[in-house]
Parts: C-alpha cells; sequence; structure tokens
C-alpha cells in the first residue's frame, strides 16, 4: 500500500498510471473470478437438480468410503457443490452422523442452529465431521454457516422426546 501511495504522487505522474492500470486489471480479474450470487445455490433447486448432483457426488462418496471405512451404525451425508447428499436422512438415536466433504475446494461446517447447538468447525475437501446423534426424537434442520442456503434434515427415531 505504501508503494502505491508513493507512485500515485505527483512527481511520479507515469507510474500513477501504470499502477492505476495495474489495480483496475487485477479488480477485474477478481470480479470475474468471484461468483456472484446468481451463480451460488439457492433453496430454490428443483428436485430433479438436486437429485442430479448429488448423484455426481455419488462416485466421489464411493471413492471416499473405499479408503475410509465406517461403521454400520454411522449414517453418511455427502457436501457436493454446495448441497448435501441426501438432503434429508433417517438415524435411530445412538447412531453417529458422518459429513464427507467431496467438493475439490470449498469447506463446509454443519450447524442445528434451531436446537441451540454450535457449529461445528470447518471441514475442507477429504475431511469429515462427526455428529452423534444426541438430538430428541423428531425433524432436525442444520445447515452450513458458511453457506446458509445448504440445507439439510435430519430425522431422529427411537430417542425421548
Amino acid at each position: 500500500m505504501t508503494a502505491l501511495a508513493r507512485c500515485l504522487r505527483d512527481d511520479h505522474p507515469q507510474g500513477s498510471r501504470r499502477v492505476i492500470g495495474a489495480v483496475m486489471a487485477g479488480l477485474v480479474l477478481l470480479a470475474c473470478a468471484i461468483p456472484g450470487p446468481a451463480a451460488a445455490q439457492s433453496p430454490k433447486l428443483t428436485p430433479e437438480e438436486r437429485a442430479a448432483i448429488c448423484a455426481e457426488a455419488e462416485p466421489r462418496l464411493k471413492d471416499w468410503l473405499a479408503d475410509h471405512p465406517i461403521g454400520e451404525a454411522t449414517v453418511v451425508v455427502a457436501t457436493w457443490k454446495e448441497v448435501f447428499c441426501p438432503e434429508t436422512v433417517t438415524v435411530k438415536a445412538g447412531q453417529k452422523l458422518l459429513f464427507v466433504n467431496v467438493e475439490k475446494r470449498t469447506s463446509h461446517s454443519v450447524w442445528f442452529k434451531a436446537d441451540g447447538r454450535a457449529e461445528s468447525q470447518r471441514f475442507f475437501p477429504d475431511e469429515t465431521v462427526e455428529q452423534p446423534v444426541d438430538l430428541d426424537e423428531g425433524e432436525h434442520d442444520f445447515v452450513c454457516g458458511p453457506h446458509p442456503w445448504m440445507r439439510g434434515k435430519v430425522i431422529v427415531e427411537g430417542a425421548k422426546k
């Protein structure tokens, strides 16, 4: 920033134009690289669009599971293209939920916000977050903290009400 200020002084008019040009070019590149709101997933995905995204995630999750065996009492939810796959899972009390990030670049979290739970730590590609099913019986919504349009639901059976 100091170098920019020095170049922008009146005694360096040539440098000022070069710096301003470079800054503008950088801003244009940055603006093109960052997806805007139109590119982000919205809760208005159709069931067919969600199913297609989850179908894309399936082979990635199978590859991950081949390298990371899990117990039978664990229910797996993948994250792919900013969608929880599957969006709704049914679990029994005492089981574990394992959220697996099969994205290429994006980190996520899991937050049972309406239940007053703390948001999980972010988990990056090929990382996981485990959630013990210690929720009351019934439906429990969760979101991704950094991507609040990512929503899912856990239906807990066999727990206290």
